[in-house]
């Protein structure tokens, strides 16, 4: 992902007005001053970005050497360590690849399922944040003698790719180092290393839009599918829909020796609006298995013939008298204005606001990453608050036990990739007001390069009363409005969409916060027939229940410097006091707390009747009042499983069982279900076989790994599309301040909301008069 070129658009009256800023740096001359590049980009003016390249290695400076303006012994590097793939570093590490196989057959085989960027250990990035990349931080690393170690360089980016062989239907890794990358219209040349490549046995990686393109293809072409079709009713192949979803893994036949998928079969009617909602008729009865490495249909049989759903107007979801409706006309223009432009100030992907400040990255399987969230405190400084946040996995497991909806439990980020799914932001109301966009790159199953342009969404948004107190004797009252700021993408994953923010507060709170919409994945039902695992949402169709759920990594740092492992997780639980003398009015109740001292100690469920969370405190700094300074995990509304214990889901699914759980920083340690989920026959693979390591968590560098969800029972009015649900949680400061941050806000200086006197529209002027619109 990368930032472009400004571009700034005009606001209009329309559902999308907005105005979009595609990058922060000054690009006439007029503003290369130190001050105004200081004023939009928050970054020291200045003397401290000088190149200086013939000093000696790791040498050292004084911190008032630096004050003074000392250059600094450094090349300039465009790219923090942290910084997503550039489209030409994919081209790169592809390349490399591909050239560095044995025979022309092995190099045709060849298909990239993911080419993403090796993350740096920590000390690398601490040495990136201090000297390298403003706002520069010496205090971030160790120092000699009262003086800071200054490296003379940073060590090369590095980039992950997996690769499948149509040839021989193996799942090889291979690191790959950028010895030098230079821009093509500069006339440069491009180099790459192999570090490293080996084969994964038994296992097979994420499927690919282009094979969900030729999987549709082939069963369409098949001759008894077409007959199939032709029993209901059905001649023209154009208007049938294939989706291939994975098989998952129920038994031996699913083992991942092949490259299986079981699609589900869809079906539009003769209508020629192209925005029709296929999914509205199921096509139940057919049974279709598909060698994805060859491409070929090696199961097909028509089970049980069950009339397509009637075409119902009620179906679709255009404006309109398509879908059987009239629109709204009574809704009048909404505009969301900054006049003078947003708080927020960009650098490439380096974010401040209020603040706060971190770095967006993305990759083709998370989709949205949080880096290096820190919070300016002060005569503190930036005080660490989080290394990485970032959405991993996400399960979707039914409740009907019929064909084909009890194999429907798709992990959509193992099994397809949520950063690959992701939309293009720039055509939607997806975001509103002065709004920074970052593009995203993938590579594709050949190994080209695809951009996503508008893929993250960064901006501002009003978010209701922040405080307020008014004295009853003075009647004298004080007020503030919130504001957040939102960093979003959103992607769409068959049927379904989500949306994914993380929403920064002024008052030192950060939400993570889930949006789920899209179409309800339907089977069809015989005349007269009804399920009792599902509702019946229109004439010869129902909708399954069915759970959404999702896990947040979060690799906290609260108060730490790089490579420091000096954080513990205490759970809090209310208490109901014992009647006796400490509770003669039977009223008493109390916080009880407990330091999660291993792994599995820290495997743990949400508990509202207790009002129960967890706290990550630090165990060598205290606020003023001498309590060790943290930050707290606020659960919001929460589920588990609700499948049998031997549900065969779970076998790959086993993080399922618990909404908490706490592991030690490991670098390798990054997907719940273990990294490739697809068609695993391995039980319990990933978090649930690491905790069993037990390892201490009693001062470490740790992990939390939140699993939240929701369970969908289906209403009428979720069909023919569900309106938005939403779920998350908070991380809240807990004694990590000494007062609240909310106490610097400053009143808002927008004029007070529109008064309407005797008919006549009017609103409040600077002069305290009142002025006719």
């Amino acid at each position: 992902m990368a930032s472009t070129s400004e571009k700034a658009t005009s606001l209009s009256s329309s559902c999308c007005a907005s105005a979009e800023i595609r990058d922060s740096t000054p690009s006439s001359a007029a503003d290369q001053s130190p001050a105004a590049v200081d004023r939009v980009i928050g970054e020291r003016p200045s003397n401290l970005t000088r190149p200086v390249e013939s000093l000696p290695e790791s040498p050292t400076v004084t911190s008032s050497a630096v004050a003074k303006g000392v250059s600094m012994p450094w090349k300039t590097r465009t790219s923090h360590p942290l910084d997503p793939l550039s489209a030409t570093e994919i081209k790169v590490a592809v390349a490399t690849v591909r050239a560095a196989g044995a025979t022309p057959e092995e190099r045709d085989s060849m298909r990239f399922i993911e080419v993403v960027l090796v993350e740096p250990e920590k000390h690398v990035i601490a040495m990136a944040d201090a000297y390298f990349f403003p706002p520069f931080q010496p205090s971030l690393l160790p120092r000699v003698k009262g003086r800071p170690v200054i490296p003379s360089k940073l060590p090369p980016r590095q980039a992950r790719l997996i690769v499948y062989s149509k040839k021989s239907n193996e799942t090889s890794i291979w690191v790959v180092e950028f010895l030098e990358i230079h821009a093509t219209t500069r006339g440069g040349h491009h180099r790459g290393k192999v570090i490293s490549s080996k084969v994964i046995p038994d296992v097979q990686p994420p499927m690919d839009a282009v094979e969900y393109a030729e999987c549709e293809a082939v069963v369409k072409d098949y001759p008894p599918f077409r007959e199939a079709m032709k029993r209901r009713g059905i001649e023209d192949m154009d208007l049938v829909m294939v989706d291939a979803w994975c098989v998952g893994y129920h038994s031996e036949a699913d083992a991942p020796r092949r490259r299986l998928a079981k699609p589900l079969i869809f079906c539009r009617t003769e209508s020629d609006c192209p925005m029709e909602n296929g999914y509205a008729r199921p096509v139940e009865g057919i049974h279709v298995l598909v060698d994805m490495q060859n491409m070929v249909l090696i199961e097909f049989e028509d089970k049980k013939f069950v009339p397509l759903p009637p075409a119902d107007p009620l179906r679709n979801y255009t404006p309109g008298e398509t879908r059987g409706g009239v629109d709204r006309s009574d809704v009048k223009p909404l505009l969301i204005i900054q006049p003078e432009g947003p708080s927020f100030r960009v650098k490439g992907h380096y974010v401040e606001w209020q603040k706060w400040s971190f770095r967006i990255g993305f990759t083709p399987r998370e989709g949205l990453v949080i880096h290096s969230v820190a919070y300016v405190d002060g005569s503190r400084g930036h005080r660490s608050v989080a290394q990485r946040l970032s959405f991993v996995e996400m399960v979707v497991p039914y409740g009907d036990p019929n064909e084909p909806h009890y194999r429907k439990n798709a992990f959509d980020a193992g099994e397809d990739g949520l950063g690959k799914n992701a939309h293009s932001l720039k055509k939607g109301c997806d975001c509103l007001g002065y709004i920074k966009y970052f593009d995203s790159h993938f590579t594709n199953f050949t190994g080209g390069v695809e951009t996503i342009e508008n893929c993250v969404c960064l901006h501002e948004e009003d978010h209701g009363m922040l405080w307020k107190h008014q004295d009853w004797r003075t009647g004298l009252a004080e007020v503030r409005r919130s504001r957040r700021l939102t960093v979003s993408f959103i992607c769409t994953v068959a049927n379904y969409e989500y949306g994914f923010y993380w929403h920064f507060y002024q008052d030192g709170k950060i939400e993570a916060e889930v949006r789920l919409t899209g179409i309800l994945s339907v089977g069809a039902l015989l005349p007269g027939e009804v399920r009792k695992y599902g509702t019946t949402i229109a004439p010869g169709l129902y909708a399954p229940v069915h759970q959404h759920f999702f896990v947040a990594r979060m690799d906290m740092a609260v108060d730490c410097k790089p490579g420091e492992a000096l954080n513990q997780v205490v759970e809090l639980n209310i208490k109901v006091e014992e009647p006796g003398k400490d509770n003669v009015h039977n009223n008493a109740f109390y916080a009880e707390e407990k330091v999660l001292k291993s792994e599995l100690q820290a495997m743990r469920d949400c508990s509202p009747l207790t009002a129960r969370h967890w706290i990550v405190r630090n165990t060598r700094t205290v606020n003023r009042t001498g309590q060790l300074t943290g930050y707290k995990l606020v659960p919001g509304s929460n589920c588990l499983p609700l499948a049998g214990p031997e549900a065969k889901f779970l076998r790959r699914a086993a993080f399922l069982k618990h909404n908490l759980w706490v592991t030690p920083y490991a670098h390798n340690e990054m997907f719940p279900g273990g990294e490739f989920p697809n068609q695993n026959p391995r039980a319990g693979e990933g978090l649930g076989s690491w905790v069993k390591q037990n390892r201490s968590l009693e001062e470490a560098d740790v992990v939390l790994w939140y699993v939240f969800g929701l369970t969908h029972i289906p209403r009428l009015e979720d069909w023919p599309v569900m309106p938005v649900e939403h779920l998350g949680f908070m991380l809240m400061p807990h004694g990590f301040f000494n007062c609240s941050p909310a106490v610097d806000v400053p009143p808002n200086t927008h004029e007070s909301d529109i008064k309407e006197t005797n008919g006549v529209v009017a609103k409040p002027v600077q002069n305290g008069l009142i002025a006719k619109l």
